[in-house]
């Protein structure tokens, strides 16, 4: 079941001779349950790629399809709901609230919906995550580690069509990153849900089904490990 489908998209930053070409005609699609790992330098447009699938910046040409959904054709204040409701994401710095505790900030999108969360629901994602014993925990009260899986927690609560991951590692040191690593590859294959993930490091690629890499705003599709 195709969940992602991303075609020509492009991205232009200023005119003239200060034109830049963030991206250049980027054409992918993604299965239910894929996780799929986009690599490349800092710089190299993979970040622009990921704001535009989902739905934080504007491409200047092309399309997003997200569960059938023509995501740009939506207007602005209804593609923010469905992207709150639609997209799961984590971010490098974690963005969790400071003021909540681990439970109300993985709650939080849920209750921004004026969804009532689901008591067995929380409790399994926060044994998953290993976070049962640190729920009433403050985010300061929190490793980077810790903090980050409040973040996966946060991301999946809402059942995401599809979780996009912007350098989940990169606040994180090596036993962290691979802690990470592994709750993202159980949150697609227990959950089956759609993970996109970009990162500058190869090594976090190995368990990814799908492997793309930019380069000077050109995504090159290089295969991945098949189950």
């Amino acid at each position: 079941m195709e969940i992602l489908k991303v075609q020509g998209l492009c991205k232009t930053y200023g005119t003239g001779a200060a034109q830049v070409k963030a991206l250049q005609n980027a054409s992918f699609s993604l299965q239910k349950g894929d996780f799929a790992a986009i690599v490349g330098d800092s710089g190299s447009g993979k970040s622009t790629l990921l704001n535009c699938i989902g739905g934080l910046d504007s491409p200047t040409a092309g399309k997003v399809w997200l569960n059938g959904e023509d995501l740009f054709s939506l207007p602005e204040e209804r593609r923010t709901i469905f992207r709150r409701q639609n997209i799961g994401f984590i971010f490098q710095s974690f963005h969790l609230i400071p003021e909540l505790n681990v439970e109300q900030n993985m709650i939080f999108p849920l209750l921004l919906d004026g969804r009532k969360p689901d008591p067995q629901q929380v409790d399994e994602l926060l044994d998953v995550l290993g976070l049962t014993e640190r729920r009433l925990h403050l985010p300061s009260q929190l490793s980077g580690g810790q903090q980050q899986r409040a973040a996966i927690g946060r991301a999946l609560i809402t059942h995401p069509t599809v979780v996009l991951a912007d350098e989940p590692t990169g606040n994180l040191d090596s036993r962290s990153s691979r802690d990470v690593m592994d709750l993202l590859l159980k949150a697609s294959r227990r959950y089956q849900q759609t993970v996109l993930m970009i990162t500058h490091n190869m090594n976090l690629t190995t368990a990814a089904n799908h492997v793309f890499s930019v380069h000077d705003g050109v995504l090159t599709d290089l295969g991945g490990a098949q189950e």
